[in-house]
């Protein structure tokens, strides 16, 4: 980013069940205090944010902020893509983590706290940032996402975590894991194929990450790099109710790799069918088909700049 950057904040006020609104103040004394030339804009409306960062470039701002959680940042990815294929000028892309899981940050090297996503937008230092692709579903015309994709329990997770009204960040997954765990569905017949390789399984969990981690505290990927140009697909087998209960405690580790049945491997590309249908996805915790059969899945190597912190090791 150059010396004349300025910042566009796209700041979802009902992130976190609200409480990325309450912190507007705190922001904007922070942005002045580091002596930022910066505007913020409220998102009112779902796709608003992804409207906003498309406009960013052609009204002169360098880099669009992020203020919000997986569901902003999404967004922001999407418009940033949008503004890229229109031919127009392309600002980077920063993130404050005030969401309610923050995993799209945690995988991009952005601090957890507030002031420091501040510092690191003030620093400037930015590299490329792989951007993904997933065509099918609900987006047959292709949709973009950042942190990664989950096609099972954790989309049905998700789901149910939306519904609480009254049981926010971490605990919304658990009520929402509960309640999923209750009804147990059966898991649908996914092949996978990458590489001239083809998996072929029931299966009851599918991550394919860009970042590392989901739902808050899910290590997905551990090793995941959103700037080497691959996907982290993380595949289990078709396991019981009480097995997958155990198996939550090495997700939060990030060793399920260790369990049987479990497929690990690294493409710039996948191919996902169900013959029978019965695929139910997210991306970035966004839904992309509650019964699908057929998604393309790719790798779009450094197709942003994003601002992120050196210091960090994860």
């Amino acid at each position: 980013m150059k010396s004349d950057r300025r910042f566009l904040v796209i700041l979802n006020p009902t992130a976190a069940k609200g409480k990325a609104g309450l912190r507007r103040a705190e922001l904007e004394s922070l942005l002045d205090a580091a002596g930022l030339d910066w505007s913020l804009e409220l998102t009112e409306r779902v796709g608003h944010a992804e409207e906003l960062a498309f406009s960013a470039g052609a009204r002169g701002f360098t880099c669009v902020v992020s203020g919000g959680g997986d569901g902003t940042a999404n967004e922001v990815v999407n418009g940033l893509m949008r503004a890229a294929a229109a031919g127009g000028p392309v600002p980077a892309m920063g993130t404050l983590s005030i969401g309610r899981g923050n995993d799209f940050a945690y995988g991009a090297d952005v601090p957890d706290d507030l002031r420091a996503c501040v510092e690191t937008l003030a620093r400037g230092t930015t590299r490329p940032m792989d951007v993904g692709l997933v065509t099918g579903g609900d987006y047959p015309q292709g949709k973009h996402f950042c942190n990664g994709i989950g096609i099972g329990f954790d989309t049905r997770v998700g789901l149910e975590a939306a519904k609480m009204k009254r049981v926010h960040g971490f605990m919304a997954y658990v009520f929402g894991a509960l309640a999923t765990f209750a009804k147990w569905p059966e898991s649908p017949l996914v092949r996978v194929s990458f590489d001239g390789e083809t998996v072929e399984r029931r299966s009851t969990q599918i991550n394919i990450m860009n970042g590392k981690r989901m739902g808050g505290t899910f290590y997905m990927a551990p090793r995941a790099l959103n700037h080497d140009g691959l996907f982290d697909l993380c595949m289990s087998a078709e396991v019981s109710r009480i097995k997958f209960m155990g198996l939550m405690g090495r997700y939060m580790k990030g060793t399920q790799e260790r369990e049987p049945g479990f497929r690990i491997a690294r493409s710039a590309r996948f191919s996902i069918d169900a013959p029978e249908g019965g695929l139910i996805v997210h991306a970035d915790g966004e839904t992309i088909c509650v019964d699908g059969r057929h998604l393309e899945v790719e790798c779009l190597p450094g197709r942003l700049m994003a601002a992120y912190d050196p210091g960090i090791a994860r």
